[in-house]
C-alpha cells in the first residue's frame, strides 16, 4: 500500500502508520480486506498498514493473507491483541465470537470495527456497548459494520428526509429477501444453528433492514410485534440430517416515537430474490424508493408538485456531489456493493483521526439488538405486542 509521508497515526509519538489486524477471512473477511486494500487509493485517510490476518486454520489463513494483502497471518487472536503495533481490530468472525473478542480488544486499547449484528444475544450486546462507552473515555473508538448506511443512494435518501423533502414520515416498508436457502437440500452450516448464529434471517438480514429504518428516519422504536418461521427444519450434515434451530424468515411491525409505522419482512428462502434490500418511505409531502439490486438508483416523488406532474423520478446517484462519489468515477459510471465497505473503512479511519465517535456506534448496534430480541419475544408469545424502553429490557404488553 502506498501512503503519504505526511499521514501519521493520530496521537502517536512514533508517527508510525496505524496497524490493522483482521479476525476472520471468509466472506466478510474478503469484503473487508478489499476495502482496506483500496481505501487509500481513493480517499485521503490516515496512514495504516494491513498487519495481520487471523483465523483458526493456519494454512487457510496464510493463503488468504497472501491473496488479500495482509503482511502476515496468525491463529491466536489473543496474542495479536498484545501487540503494540496493532491499533485497529476488524472483527469478521461469526457472531458468537463478537462479544469476547471486541471487549478484549477495547480493553487492550484497540479501536474496533465489528460486523453486524453486534452480537448473538441482547446480554452480549449490552456488555459490548458498556465496554465501548468505557473505552471511548480513553479515546478508543468503536463501530458496528452496517455497511448499507454507506450506499450513496441511501445516504442521499437520509439527506432528503432530513431536509424535509418528503415531509413527515408516515410509513416505511423495509424488506430484505434472498433465496440461497430455498433448496431444502442446501447443506447445514453454522448459520443455521442458534448456538453459533444466534438467529437466522432475523439477525443476519433483518438487522440491516431495521438499521435502515433507524438510520433514515433518525427515530427510535417504541413497540414491536413479530413472527418467525422455519420452512426447512432439517438439512443435510456431514453424517446425516441435522436440525435447523433458527428461522428462515421473519416479519415485524415497528411503531416509532415520531408516530411513523414500519413493516419489516426478511427471508433467506424467497425464490428468485438474490440480495434484494428494498426500502420504501412514504411521507406527507413525498416518497422514496430504493432496491439494493439497483444500488445506484434512488426513486423520488415530490407530492408538493401539481398532481398532473407527480410521479416517481429516477435519480442516478453517481454525481460528484452525491455522498462519497467525488472519490470515484465520472458521473454515470456506476459503483458496486463492495464500495460500501470501502466507504465504511474510510469513515472509521477519519473518525479515529479526528477523535470523533464513528457511526453507527455500539450503542446503535445495541438499539438494533433490542429490537431483534423483542421480535423474538413477540414471536414466542404468539406475535404479542412488545413495548420497548431505550434504557431497559423489553416488556410484554399486558404482562
Amino acid at each position: 500500500m502506498t501512503v503519504s509521508a505526511e499521514q501519521t497515526r493520530p496521537g502517536s509519538e512514533s508517527g508510525r502508520p496505524l496497524g490493522v489486524a483482521m479476525i476472520g477471512y471468509a466472506f466478510m473477511g474478503k469484503a473487508h480486506s478489499n476495502a482496506w486494500r483500496n481505501v487509500a487509493s481513493y480517499f485521503d485517510v490516515p496512514a495504516f498498514e494491513q498487519k495481520v490476518l487471523v483465523g483458526r486454520d493456519a494454512d487457510g489463513v496464510a493463503a488468504a493473507a497472501r491473496d488479500y494483502g495482509w503482511t502476515e497471518s496468525a491463529t491466536d487472536w489473543r496474542s495479536v491483541l498484545d501487540r503494540e503495533d496493532i491499533d485497529i481490530v476488524d472483527i469478521c468472525a461469526p457472531g458468537w465470537m463478537h462479544a469476547e473478542i471486541a471487549t478484549a480488544a477495547l480493553a487492550a486499547g484497540k479501536h474496533v470495527l465489528v460486523e453486524k449484528p453486534l452480537a448473538n444475544t441482547l446480554a452480549e450486546a449490552q456488555e459490548m456497548a458498556a465496554a465501548a462507552t468505557t473505552a471511548r473515555t480513553k479515546g478508543v473508538q468503536s463501530m458496528v459494520g452496517f455497511n448499507y448506511r454507506r450506499v450513496p443512494a441511501l445516504a442521499l435518501a437520509k439527506e432528503l428526509i432530513s431536509e424535509g423533502r418528503i415531509g413527515a414520515v408516515r410509513q416505511v416498508r423495509a424488506s430484505y429477501l434472498q433465496d440461497w436457502l430455498s433448496d431444502p437440500e442446501s447443506p447445514m452450516s453454522w448459520r443455521l444453528t442458534k448456538e453459533t448464529a444466534g438467529s437466522g434471517a432475523l439477525g443476519d438480514i433483518a438487522s440491516h433492514a431495521i438499521d435502515q429504518v433507524l438510520f433514515l428516519l433518525g427515530d427510535t422504536v417504541t413497540e414491536v410485534s413479530g413472527r418467525l418461521h422455519t420452512f426447512t427444519t432439517e438439512r443435510p450434515g456431514p453424517t446425516g440430517p441435522e436440525q435447523v434451530t433458527v428461522d428462515d424468515a421473519a416479519w415485524a411491525t415497528l411503531s416509532l416515537a415520531s408516530g411513523a409505522v414500519a413493516s419489516v419482512e426478511v427471508s433467506r428462502v424467497a425464490t428468485g430474490a438474490k440480495n434484494s434490500l428494498k426500502v420504501e418511505i412514504y411521507g406527507t409531502d413525498g416518497a422514496l424508493r430504493f432496491d439494493l439490486e439497483n444500488l445506484n438508483e434512488l426513486h423520488f416523488l415530490d407530492a408538493t408538485a401539481p398532481v398532473r406532474e407527480q410521479g416517481f423520478r429516477r435519480i442516478l446517484v453517481t454525481e460528484p456531489d452525491h455522498p462519497y462519489l467525488d472519490a470515484w468515477w465520472p458521473q454515470g459510471h456506476i459503483i458496486g456493493w463492495e464500495h460500501t465497505f470501502t466507504h465504511e473503512i474510510r469513515d472509521l479511519l477519519l473518525a479515529i483521526a479526528t477523535g470523533t465517535p464513528p457511526s453507527p456506534s455500539f450503542d446503535d448496534g445495541l438499539a438494533v439488538q433490542r429490537i431483534l430480541s423483542a421480535i423474538e419475544d413477540s414471536a414466542a408469545a404468539g406475535s404479542r405486542l412488545i413495548r420497548l424502553s431505550p434504557d431497559a429490557a423489553p416488556s410484554t404488553e399486558g404482562a
